[in-house]
């Protein structure tokens, strides 16, 4: 088939070490599927931007709040279909196919499955618990990926302008019109979170975090006690676990 022309967003702060490396993965698309490629930057200071436009990105500026970023780049693109990325992600080989069978199914929202970069059980085991839950809850998170029509998300309202939980208050939205399904192929995830802080502490305090949210607690109340202090390190999410 022809490729769906394909929008890939991508939020980022300070990643000056790792965007280099996706924008490299993304240089590798064939021919006709990727229809553009935006940075969204919310104040580096490490020449993120500058790299991003090397690497061949429209670059957008914002306040750093990944939820905004978000909104600020699908606002600025056109292309039927969307691909929301972390910029410390890498793909895989064989994501282009894997795309391309998605966007020419039935419409649904698409996610890659988790790959944490590093060695130990524990990483493998938080990457079979993801896999699982993405397979029978439906329930991606944002460093996932995700892969969707322009109209799914339009009909979703859009990404939430939070400071934390836009991605799964998205995904919330998606599953009442359409369904989320794996990708079939990996998308691997720098692993200095879990390996500093440890896969079973972390996974621990993202539970709480969300399910503080679930409770009412509100999207800044959520950021602040997560990062410490007010936009201290607006684009990590509690992901994950």
């Amino acid at each position: 088939m022809s490729a769906a022309p394909l929008a890939v967003v991508m939020p980022c702060f300070n990643e000056a070490a790792r965007l280099p490396l996706l924008l490299a993965d993304l240089a590798a698309a064939p021919a006709g599927l990727l229809a553009e490629l935006v940075v969204v930057d919310g104040g580096s200071r490490d020449g993120t931007p500058q790299l991003a436009r090397l690497g061949g990105a429209q670059v957008i500026h914002s306040q750093a709040s990944r939820g905004w970023q978000l909104q600020r780049g699908v606002a600025a693109t056109t292309a039927p279909w969307l691909l929301l990325l972390h910029v410390d992600a890498r793909l895989q080989p064989g994501w282009p196919e894997a795309l391309q069978r998605a966007m020419a199914a039935p419409a649904a929202a698409w996610a890659f499955d988790l790959a944490v970069q590093g060695p130990g059980l524990p990483l493998r085991l938080l990457e079979f618990a993801v896999r699982l839950r993405s397979q029978l809850r439906q329930l991606p998170y944002g460093d996932q990926g995700l892969l969707l029509p322009r109209a799914l998300l339009e009909r979703a309202g859009g990404i939430p302008p939070l400071p934390l939980m836009e991605d799964l208050l998205l995904i919330q939205r998606l599953q009442r019109l359409a369904p989320i399904r794996r990708l079939g192929c990996s998308l691997q995830v720098n692993g200095r979170r879990w390996q500093r802080q440890g896969v079973l502490a972390t996974t621990w305090r993202n539970a709480r975090l969300r399910q503080a949210w679930r409770r009412g607690m509100s999207p800044q109340q959520l950021a602040d006690r997560y990062y410490g202090s007010a936009g201290a390190k607006p684009l990590i999410s509690p992901e994950c676990g």
